[in-house]
Parts: structure tokens; sequence; C-alpha cells
């Protein structure tokens, strides 16, 4: 560390130092305070805003890393480089339309580039764009195909085609390539997943947290092959661990809580949902979830509170699913019961154009109110 520090005062435009200094940072957080009083001189430097960014990715702090990023954007508009580090924020970030977009940017200004390339096929993957994946792999093979990058690529098509071997294949091609590469390891992993082959799994995803601890995918990754395996308390672990590294992802928590229900551990669920819920929860599953914990536990109020937040987003125009039929129905009565009979008919009127049971039953509630209000 030390070294590093007097190498990067000596001559403050060696990158790889700055990068070697950033591993240390990243691995040993409590040196942060330390680095930054002996770099003191070098902090108004666009070199060292260049060492905070990829911290702060590293760390998985996209939004301070993107703040950093804007600023040198002012002072390197056309930076590569910087549309590379903005999109990988955002996907970290899961926000992959954003993503999607400055690596789309980032083709059209270098349509050679391949470095990072293969986070790009990531977002393709999950959002199933099969055409784009397609093109994006047919074009990077016709500019290097003996890249690592590129073979992640094609592995990631051939995943979504849904022809795992031939997607394990390149993953493998990939590590022939470069033993280290992360990617492969950990896309490589999810494909033994996909193809039931448990301990094959395991040993890609441990390979891929022997490279890079910070690794959280293969954490979650080695958590879900435990749980397949009806191995709680490892999957627990592994889970743990990547709640560690992902602290404001919903995802992590929604895990941890279905463990935690899996042994019994029905308060600790909840506190795992509790934090998820309020962790970016954008698909309402840990919401869902802890409305119906709410209810087995008697706390009524509470899961009136989570239901709330599950329909309350709604235009009212978009059809509704069974999840939020359940809430609203749950609403419906929990008003009802309260003496609410406005809201409770409003939440009912909701139901009457669902075609599930919860219509009936909120056909028979709206009576019920009725009747209740000619008594008066």
């Amino acid at each position: 560390k030390d070294a590093l520090v007097s190498s990067i005062l000596s001559y403050p435009y060696n990158w790889s130092a700055w990068l070697d200094l950033a591993e240390i940072c990243v691995e040993n957080t409590t040196i942060h305070d330390e680095v930054e009083q002996k770099l003191e001189a070098l902090t108004d430097g666009w070199m060292y805003l260049f060492f905070l960014a990829h911290v702060f990715c590293e760390q998985q702090q996209n939004d301070q890393a993107l703040q950093v990023i804007d600023r040198l954007g002012i002072l390197f508009p056309d930076s590569n480089y910087l549309k590379a580090q903005t999109a990988l924020a955002f996907y970290n970030l899961r926000d992959f339309d954003r993503a999607q977009s400055h690596f789309l940017e980032l083709c059209a200004r270098d349509p050679y580039r391949l470095e990072a390339m293969d986070i790009f096929s990531n977002i393709l993957y999950v959002k199933e764009a099969k055409a784009e994946l397609s093109a994006l792999a047919q074009c990077v093979v016709a500019v290097d195909k003996y890249r690592p990058e590129v073979c992640c690529i094609v592995g990631n098509y051939y995943s979504l085609k849904g022809n795992h071997g031939k997607a394990v294949s390149y993953f493998q091609r990939a590590l022939k390539l470069n033993r280290k590469f992360l990617s492969a390891w950990t896309l490589m992993g999810h494909e033994f997943v996909e193809m039931r082959k448990t301990s094959d799994a395991i040993e890609a995803y441990r390979r891929a947290v022997d490279i890079n601890a910070r690794d959280y995918r293969a954490w979650y990754g080695l958590g879900q092959v435990y749980e397949i395996l009806n191995m709680q308390l490892y999957a627990l672990y592994y889970y743990r661990k990547a709640a560690a590294l992902r602290p404001y992802d919903a995802r992590m928590w929604c895990a941890l809580g279905s463990c935690f229900l899996s042994l019994d551990r029905q308060q600790e669920a909840i506190k795992a949902y509790e934090r998820a819920a309020v962790t970016n929860d954008r698909e309402g599953i840990a919401t869902r979830k802890l409305a119906k914990l709410y209810r087995e536990e008697g706390e009524d109020e509470k899961a009136a509170r989570c239901y709330q937040r599950l329909v309350g987003g709604g235009s009212g125009d978009e059809a509704l699913d069974a999840g939020e039929a359940e809430a609203l129905l749950f609403l419906a009565q929990h008003t009802f019961e309260s003496g609410n009979y406005e809201a409770a008919m409003a939440y009912c009127s909701k139901l009457l154009e669902y075609p599930g049971p919860e219509k009936d039953e909120a056909k028979a509630l709206l009576r019920d109110i009725r009747s209740r209000k000619e008594a008066r």
C-alpha cells in the first residue's frame, strides 16, 4: 500500500498503480481515510476521480460512482471508458434500459470494442432480446472470436435459445482462453443449475468466488444450488454473503426470507422481507410475502399497509393479477370490519371485473355493506 501511494505521488498518471491500490482499498475498507489523507495533494485531480469511480463501482456504491463519473464527464465528454463505467453502474443498479442505451452509444462510438460487451449481453439476456443478442454475437465474432468476452456473449445467446449444453461449451472455451475470466465461471454455474447438474454448478461458483470474493452473483448462485438440494443452512450462509455484498438488493433479502421460512424461523423471515420491502422491491414480491406473514401473525394493520403499497401504484385501467386481487379482497374485508364502508365498496368495485373467486366474495361483501347501510 505504502509503495503504491509513493509511486502514485511520484507519477500520478500510472493507472496500473491506481488499480492495484483500488484492489487493496476494496478488500480492506478500514484504510480509506488513511489513503485519502496520504493522497491529499492529488484529491483535486482527475486521476483521483477516476480512482474513486472505479472503487465505488467495485464496492457496489453505484450512485456515488455515477456522481463522480458525471464530474469527469465534464472534463472528458467523449471518453469511452467513462461511458462503459456509466453503463456498468446502471447495470449494477438493475436499471437495464438506461444501461442498454449507454452500451448502444458505446457501440456506435467504437464498433470494434469488446471490453465489457459481455455485460451488455447479460442485459440483453435478462430482457430476452433475442434479435439484439444475436446481432451483438455476430458483430463481436467478426471482430475477434478468440476473446473470452466474445465466447461469453455467444454462450449467452445459446442459453437464451435454451441450448444449455452449447452455452456451457462456449463458457468453457472462454475459460481455456483465460482461466480467471470471472463472468465465464459464474455464467457456467447458472447453466449447470438450469441443467440440474448441481455438483458442477457448485464447482463453477466456487471457482468464481476464489477469483473474486466480491462476486455476489456467485455467492447467490451457491445459495440457490444448496436451496435446490434442500440444504437450507448452507443456503442461508451463502445468501448472507450475497446480502452483505449487495445490501440494497431486494432479491438477496427475499432469498434470505425464503430460507428462514424453510427453517421455521418466522420472525427472522419477517425481518428479512421487511428489509427487502424497503430496498427497491420493484416487483412487489417481498411486500406480498410480508403481508401474508403479517396475516399469519394476526397483525392485520401491518398487512393492510403492505397490501395498500401493492395496489396503490396501479392506474386502475390495467387487468388485475392474482396477487392484486388477493390484496384488494383483504383490504375490502379489513376496511369493512373497521366500519369504513366507503373504502370497502371502492376496493370491492375494483374486483367486479376480475374472473376469479374474489369477484364473488366482493359481490357478497357489497351486499353486506348495502344491507348494513339500509339498517342504519
